[in-house]
């Protein structure tokens, strides 16, 4: 799946279908729902995780890839159900995004908020340089 920005193009990681062939819940990792766009701060992430913890989430800055992981629990029903449909998808899940250039990812914020996570990272910063010497070392 691949979100558009103008000019840039965003990368997800695959998704996983939340049942298997024989109508029982797939196993194996995820990836929850994300927005991403600009606005006139930076960037935005926005990932729908209902029902997890703010402690059960990890947010992994690469270079310019941002690794978004967690486990959300499946402890609210009882062992022997039977589904007829499930959309909701439990366990494991990763979403790594690729993100364009021009955002200062070191800077970045998250806040976890009635099942969104929102990750805000502002533009990077001009790299000014300066005019310098540098210096020479004898060499043997």
């Amino acid at each position: 799946m691949a979100v558009t920005k103008v000019s840039s193009t965003i990368h997800f990681s695959a998704r996983n279908h939340a049942m298997s062939g024989s109508g029982e819940p797939a196993t194996g990792r995820w990836a929850p729902n994300t927005d991403v766009y600009t606005t006139e701060s930076g960037l935005v992430v926005k990932v729908e995780l209902a029902g997890m913890k703010s402690d059960s989430l990890e947010i992994i800055v690469e270079a310019n890839r941002l690794r978004i992981a967690g486990n959300r629990p499946d402890c609210c029903r009882s062992p022997q159900c039977s589904f007829l449909v499930m959309e909701i998808t439990y366990g494991p899940f990763e979403t790594v995004l690729d993100l364009p250039p021009g955002y200062d990812l070191n800077q970045a914020k998250a806040i976890y908020v009635n099942g969104f996570l929102r990750i805000d990272v502002p533009p990077a910063r001009p790299t000014q340089t300066k005019n310098r010497k540098v210096p020479i070392t004898q060499g043997e």
